[in-house]
C-alpha cells in the first residue's frame, strides 16, 4: 500500500456481482467519447459515390470484426469468439442497411448522419425490451455502429489493447470490442457503471476468470486512474482505498473461496442425493445447440428448458423446418439418454424478430401483449414448422414439448390441436416420430397457477417460470430500475402460490419443475424442494453450488424450512430463514 493510499478514507460501493473472484490493484478509468458526426447535404450528382462510401465502410468494419474474432478465439477460445457472430449479423442486416439508404435517398443528408439516426432507432428499440439478454444486444448494434461511423469518418478506433499494466478497468460500460481488447495479463477486474449480468463485458470477464461488478452507478465520476481498489466479485462490492485490515481479511476470504470452489466441483461429480437419501433432479437451461457440452460438463440430468427463440433472433430470416430439426436433433442426441424439454417460441412483444418487424405491432405493454403462445396460435404456419421439427427430433432421444405463457386451458386445447395436425402430416409423409411425446405447460401467469386442475387435462407436466410469475404477481417490471428492488422471490404471495401449484399438480399425479432464476439460487433451492418441487433447472454453471447444498441437507429439514416460510409475513423474514438454512449447511471455512 502506498503512502498516499494510506491517508485516504476507505469507501465501499455496492454493485451487482457479475463474475466471481477478488482482485486488488490500481484503477484505469476508461472513457469512450461520443463521435462528433458532421451533418451536410450531399450533391445529387455525388449520391452514388456516397452509397459506395457506405458499402466500403461496412466492408472494412466486417474485416476488423473478423480479425478481432480470430484474435479472441486464439486467446480466449471459440465460445468467446462466437460473441462476434452477432456483430457480423448486424452488418448483414438488410433492414438496417436498406433503412439507412432510404433515409439517405429521402433526406439527401450525408450517409454518416443517416446511418447514425437509423442505428439509434434500433438501439432504442432493443434497449426497451423486457428480456435482459435481448436488452443487452443493443450493445452489439451500438458497438458495430461506432465502428462503421469511425470508418466513415476516417477515425482510429478507441481500444483498451494499449493497456499494458495490470489494472482494474472502470468504465461506464464496455462494448464487446472494448472487452476483447483487454489483454489477459493486463485486466485484473472489470467494473462498470451500467450493464448487467448478461453483458458482453461480463461474458469476457468470466472467460478471463477475472472478477466483475456491474451497475456501480457513477463510479467513473468518483475515481481517477491510479486510485487503489479492491473488487469483490462474490458480493458485488468495490472497496476504494482499502485499509490494511480489509486487505488482510480479504486475503483470508480469497483463500477460503478457492478451497470452497474446489469442494463444489468435487461434489458435483457425485449424485444429487440428500443426506437422508432423497434423490433430486437437477437439469440445465440452454439457448444454443453448442451449450450441450456444458450440460455434460456440469453433470446435468437433462435439459429442463431449451429456449428455441434464439434460433430465430440471431438470424436475418425465419429458420426452416429442416434447419430447426437439425438444431433440435443435435440437442436431443447430445443430451441422450436424459430428457430435453423444448419450449416453443416465446417470441413477440418484448422479443420481436428483426427479420420480420411487421409481425409485431408496437404495444404500450408488450410484456402482457402479443407474444409466446398467443403469437404462435395466430401464426399457425410458423408454429407448425416448429412443432414438426420437434416431433422429428423426438425419434433421436427423449424430447418433450412445452408451451410458454399459458393463461388458460383453452390455449392448451388449441395448441394441442395444432400438434395433432402436425402428427397427422408427418404420418402422411411417412416420417418417424415419438407418438407418445410428452406435452407440458409453463406456469408463469397467475391465472395458470389458479387453474392447474384444468390445465392438467391437456398436459403431462408443469414447469414454473418464476421470473415472469413473480413479475406478474407483484406487478413489478423487473427491467425497470426504479422499482426493480421490489422484485421479491421470497414474497409470501409467491411462496404460497408455489405451494398451491405443487399441491394441486401432485394431487393429480403431475410432476412440477422450476426453470426460473430461483431454481439456480442455492439460497432458495432448499425452499423449493421443501415445497415439493420435483426438479430444478438452471444455468449449467449454477449446478455445482445447488448440488453441494442438496448433498449437505436433509429433505426433512427442507420441508420444515418450507413450513416455517409459509407461516411468515414478509419477504425479509422468509429470506432470513432461507439464508440461515443455507449458511448452516454450506460452510466455506
Amino acid at each position: 500500500m502506498s503512502a498516499e493510499q494510506s491517508t485516504k478514507e476507505e469507501v465501499t460501493v455496492q454493485g451487482i456481482s457479475a463474475s466471481q473472484g477478488i482482485a486488488y490493484g490500481q484503477i484505469f478509468v476508461y472513457v469512450q467519447s461520443d463521435i462528433a458526426i458532421p451533418s451536410y447535404q450531399v450533391d445529387p450528382d455525388k449520391r452514388i459515390d456516397e452509397i459506395s462510401r457506405f458499402d466500403k465502410a461496412l466492408l472494412v468494419t466486417r474485416q476488423q470484426i473478423s480479425k478481432i474474432q480470430a484474435d479472441v478465439e486464439k486467446s480466449l477460445g471459440k465460445d468467446e469468439a462466437d460473441i462476434f457472430d452477432a456483430h457480423l449479423l448486424v452488418l448483414e442486416d438488410q433492414a438496417l442497411i436498406s433503412e439507412t439508404i432510404r433515409e439517405f435517398e429521402t433526406t439527401g443528408r450525408n450517409i454518416e448522419t443517416c446511418f447514425s439516426a437509423v442505428s439509434k432507432r434500433y438501439i432504442q428499440a432493443f434497449s426497451e425490451i423486457d428480456d435482459e439478454y435481448l436488452r443487452e444486444r443493443a450493445a452489439d448494434i451500438r458497438d458495430v455502429a461506432q465502428r462503421v461511423l469511425q470508418n466513415l469518418l476516417g477515425q482510429a478506433e478507441n481500444s483498451l489493447s494499449r493497456l499494458v499494466e495490470r489494472r482494474i478497468v472502470v468504465a461506464n460500460d464496455l462494448s464487446p470490442s472494448d472487452s476483447a481488447g483487454i489483454d489477459r495479463g493486463s485486466g485484473l477486474a472489470i467494473v462498470t457503471d451500467s450493464g448487467s449480468k448478461t453483458s458482453h463485458a461480463v461474458i469476457v470477464a468470466r472467460s478471463m476468470q477475472v472478477p466483475a461488478v456491474v451497475g456501480v452507478r457513477d463510479l467513473t465520476k468518483r475515481v481517477k486512474t491510479g486510485d487503489w481498489a479492491l473488487v469483490d466479485g462474490y458480493e458485488g462490492l468495490v472497496i476504494l482505498h482499502p485499509s490494511e485490515n480489509t486487505l488482510f481479511r480479504y486475503g483470508k476470504i480469497q483463500s477460503q473461496k478457492k478451497s470452497f470452489q474446489s469442494r463444489l466441483l468435487e461434489a458435483n461429480r457425485q449424485e444429487a442425493v440428500t443426506a437422508d437419501g432423497v434423490a433430486v433432479t437437477l437439469m440445465a437451461n440452454i439457448e444454443k445447440v453448442e451449450e450441450v457440452a456444458e450440460v455434460k460438463q456440469f453433470y446435468a440430468q437433462g435439459i429442463g428448458l431449451f429456449r428455441t427463440e434464439y434460433l430465430f433472433l440471431n438470424t436475418s430470416r425465419i429458420p426452416t423446418e429442416q434447419e430447426q430439426f437439425l438444431a433440435y436433433k443435435a440437442v436431443v442426441e447430445g443430451a441422450a439418454p436424459n430428457p430435453v424439454i423444448i419450449r416453443t417460441l416465446d417470441l413477440g412483444g418484448d422479443k420481436p424478430m428483426e427479420s420480420n418487424p411487421n409481425m409485431f405491432p408496437k404495444e404500450d405493454n408488450p410484456f402482457m401483449g402479443y407474444r409466446a403462445i398467443r403469437f404462435c396460435l395466430d401464426n399457425p404456419g410458423l408454429f407448425k414448422d416448429q412443432l414438426r421439427a420437434v416431433l422429428l427430433a423426438s425419434s433421436f432421444g427423449k424430447a418433450k414439448i412445452m408451451y410458454p405463457m399459458i393463461s388458460g386451458a383453452d390455449e392448451l386445447v388449441r395448441a394441442n390441436a395444432v400438434l395433432d395436425e402436425c402428427k397427422a402430416e408427418l404420418k402422411a409423409r411417412g416420417q418417424a416420430f415419438d407418438e407418445k411425446v410428452e406435452v407440458g405447460a409453463m406456469i408463469e401467469i397467475p391465472s395458470a397457477a389458479a387453474t392447474v386442475d384444468l390445465l392438467q387435462k391437456q398436459c403431462t407436466f408443469f414447469s414454473i417460470g418464476t421470473n415472469d410469475l413473480i413479475q406478474y404477481m407483484l406487478a413489478i417490471d423487473r427491467g425497470n430500475d426504479r422499482i426493480a428492488h421490489l422484485y421479491e422471490p421470497a414474497h409470501p404471495a409467491v411462496i404460497r402460490t408455489l405451494k398451491r401449484i405443487v399441491e394441486d399438480a401432485h394431487r393429480l399425479g403431475v410432476p412440477v419443475g422450476v426453470c426460473g432464476e430461483m431454481a439456480g439460487d442455492p439460497l432458495y433451492a432448499a425452499l423449493l424442494l421443501g415445497l415439493g418441487v420435483d426438479s430444478l433447472s438452471m444455468s449449467p454453471p449454477a449446478i455445482p453450488a445447488v448440488k453441494f447444498l442438496v448433498r449437505a441437507m436433509k429433505m426433512a429439514d427442507a420441508r420444515q424450512l418450507a413450513q416455517e416460510a409459509l407461516g411468515l409475513g414478509s419477504a425479509k423474514e422468509i429470506f432470513t430463514v432461507c439464508d440461515r438454512f443455507h449458511r448452516s449447511r454450506v460452510m466455506i471455512e
